[in-house]
């Protein structure tokens, strides 16, 4: 079970999620009684970086010695390839302390996973 450190908007009043890594890529999140499918952006593109803000680090304990996992949620849509990964507001997660936060990006966007690969 992880500590949510930082909510997610829309799901404030929850302070902790579950976390299931599938594999290097996947993984499900569950706030509540909603699952997230979740992807490994660095697996679809290498060009996605961002600065955490400080307040995120100090309150996950992060730094360069323990950074995070992250990952972006997948709304999934019928056929696959047309399925949304959410690049502007990843998840973060500190296995070490099993913690978690949400932060949104003003450089990114959402985009179709079929840009990134052939389905």
């Amino acid at each position: 079970m992880l500590k949510i450190k930082k909510p997610i908007p829309g799901f404030e009043r929850y302070l902790e999620a579950d976390f299931h890594q599938i594999d290097d890529i996947f993984a499900i999140l569950k706030v509540g009684n909603f699952v997230f499918t979740l992807i490994n952006p660095y697996a679809l593109t290498k060009n996605y970086g961002f600065e955490i803000p400080k307040d995120v680090e100090v309150l996950m304990e992060l730094d360069k010695n323990n950074p995070p996992l992250v990952y972006c949620n997948i709304v999934k849509q019928e056929p696959f390839e047309e399925s949304l990964v959410n690049f502007k507001a990843p998840i973060l997660i500190n296995p070490k302390n099993n913690t978690l936060a949400q932060i949104i990006l003003k450089e990114y966007d959402v985009k179709p996973i079929k840009e990134f690969v052939k389905v």
